[in-house]
């Protein structure tokens, strides 16, 4: 059977996973009563809530007599590392792009890397059935940046189908009325626009990991694309490591892909996309050869973290009470299991009760926090730190390409907001009701920048990061939160009261009826200083009854705190609890005594 392998490229949000799904469905890949989810490649339930792919998958049809692998791929640039490896596994790209929203920055990082791996795109304009939709505008924004990219002119020939996804509908004109029902524009363009992967199966085997798996069963899975010769279950091979040594080993199981579904198979040859087992630990870039006849593949480049936090073990006072997995040994175990299948991350032992854990950014290692609390972890996590690097006996720290639209009321606090945390306007175009903003600004001044952002164009704006380079560190003090908080100095139960008597100092962030401890932080202060409060005093009930009637307290609704919020929010001296059931933002240093004197001692140095 001949063989296509492809990947889809997008941007966040632009309809590639639920483009797969029609594929999968259009091309009789299931069978007819076979129950499948929507957006069934997002298999993983923070995916499905958020509505965006964090791991790579790989998944088969079978379409007129051909195997057309396909590699849905992540739109956030955290997880671009693994966009540029799957690059190495395929011969062409489908780039997905709204119809309406046309070329963002994802969409640039990941086909800059389909560019230089030299693969040809065919490029579908998605959600054409938006009234909004502009086809004509966004083709030839794609054409302008593939041209900034370099393009050759083989891929400046880019065939486009024009799409509804979520309708199953496409066509090869961009009339409206000549939309079907059926994928097959697209899976035709595939098999006669992108080369067939190279199929020399007499040659020794060549086969190198592009990603990893883990499963508790065989151990390390490493997942790629059998580059030439054949594969089977049980044959002895040799493993070239990245440091040039050879280590021998047994393969124990290959896994095909079909569907949603990874088959074991016995054998697989040239241009196959699998996984295998045997080696625990096999590292992506090494090659697995013929026994004897070894011969490395170029080295895959793995994307170095840019952010690191810090990890520990739940001290706070309400330690243990919610979680299943609170000790030391526990999350190290996690931790260590994480970095098994993920390639960014990095672990590092800080002291015997914490680990300093290095990735991509936010959202990558905050994915990592709300997985662990949802299998039951309870830790502390410190404020994300950008990861500086010495080039050339300069100090360097990652730099961002940021793009803006937000409504033009809003430019001026949104172009005043960036100044202050040590932005570069690179350029500024105004469009119907909208203002496009293209800046450079250090990654420590987005720490925390979204929220901002959103109250500042009351949640019209739009806005997308993508890691740039390593330049000269800024001078600036930026990312630290301007206001201070206020502070629990008791231990007990918030009330009405109290929390009533205190609403004119700030925003609460709790409500009456919650545990809190000494320490713990329980608003956002109206000014730059931190301030101690008591929000479980009651109020002294006495036997003299007042002449006006007794008020019932009527309160602001608090603010709501989600783990991106509290991560962005908190600055050094601060600490995020998280457990199965909360989080909680507190102090490092608890007792409010002892606060006050290490605050003294800082602003006297």
């Amino acid at each position: 059977m001949e063989k296509r392998n492809i990947a889809i490229i997008a941007h966040v949000d632009h309809g590639k996973t639920t483009l797969v799904d029609q594929l999968l469905k259009q091309s009789g890949t299931f069978r007819e009563n076979e129950q499948v989810d929507e957006r069934a490649m997002d298999s993983n339930d923070i995916e499905r809530e958020r509505g965006i792919t964090i791991l790579a998958k790989p998944t088969a049809i079978n379409y007129k007599g051909y195997r057309i692998n396909i590699l849905d791929t992540p739109g956030h640039a955290d997880f671009g590392g693994e966009v540029e490896r799957i690059m190495h596994m395929v011969n062409g790209v489908l780039l997905v792009v709204d119809a309406y929203e046309g070329v963002m920055p994802q969409t640039k990082f990941v086909l800059k890397k389909a560019m230089e791996a030299g693969l040809k795109p065919i490029v579908v304009i998605n959600k054409v059935d938006k009234p909004s939709s502009r086809c004509s505008e966004v083709i030839d924004e794609i054409l302008e940046l593939l041209i900034e990219l370099d393009a050759t002119e083989d891929q400046l020939e880019f065939p486009v189908v024009y799409a509804s996804a979520v309708n199953g509908t496409c066509s090869l004109s961009d009339d409206l009325s000549t939309q079907e029902k059926t994928m097959d524009p697209i899976l035709d363009l595939i098999i006669n626009e992108i080369p067939a992967p190279n199929s020399d199966i007499d040659s020794p085997l060549q086969f190198q990991p592009a990603l990893l798996d883990y499963n508790d069963y065989v151990g390390r899975i490493g997942v790629g694309t059998v580059t030439r010769g054949k594969i089977k279950v049980n044959e002895m091979v040799s493993c070239v490591r990245l440091d040039g040594s050879i280590k021998k080993f047994r393969v124990q199981k290959i896994y095909g892909y079909l569907g949603l579904k990874r088959i074991e198979v016995n054998e697989a040859s040239a241009g196959d996309i699998i996984a295998i087992s045997g080696l625990p630990d096999l590292e992506v870039g090494e090659t697995i050869c013929t026994d004897g006849k070894e011969e490395a593949l170029p080295l895959l480049r793995i994307d170095e973290p840019t952010l690191q936090m810090t990890f520990g073990v739940n001290s706070s006072p309400f330690a243990g009470k919610e979680g299943k997995f609170v000790t030391a040994s526990k999350i190290q175990e996690r931790l260590r299991k994480q970095a098994e299948s993920d390639v960014s991350l990095k672990i590092k032992e800080n002291d015997a009760e914490s680990w300093i854990v290095s990735g991509r950014g936010e959202l990558h290692l905050s994915i990592l926090i709300e997985n662990m609390r949802r299998e039951g972890y309870e830790l502390e996590v410190s404020k994300p730190e950008v990861i500086l690097k010495e080039i050339d006996g300069v100090i360097c720290e990652p730099y961002e390409d940021v793009q803006i639209e937000t409504p033009e009321e809003n430019v001026g606090s949104v172009i005043e907001a960036l100044g202050r945390r040590g932005g570069t306007m690179v350029s500024m175009d105004n469009l119907p009701n909208v203002v496009k903003l293209n800046y450079t600004v250090p990654s420590r001044g987005l720490i925390g920048f979204s929220t901002d952002f959103m109250t500042m164009t009351k949640g019209y704006g739009i806005l997308n990061h993508t890691f740039k380079e390593y330049l000269p560190k800024a001078d600036a003090d930026v990312g630290e939160r301007s206001l201070g908080v206020l502070v629990s100095m008791e231990n007990g139960k918030t009330t009405a009261y109290a929390l009533g008597a205190l609403e004119e100092r700030g925003i609460m962030f709790v409500e009456p009826g919650v545990d809190v401890y000494e320490g713990m932080i329980v608003g956002e202060n109206n000014r730059e200083n931190d301030l101690a409060v008591n929000v479980v005093k009651g109020k002294n009930l006495t036997n003299t009854r007042s002449a006006g009637k007794d008020h019932t307290v009527v309160l602001k609704k608090p603010r709501v705190i989600t783990l991106e919020y509290a991560l962005e929010y908190i600055n050094t001296d601060e600490l995020v609890e998280v457990t199965p059931l909360n989080f909680r933002m507190r102090k490092k240093i608890l007792n409010t005594e002892e606060r006050k004197k290490f605050d003294a001692k800082v602003k006297n140095k």
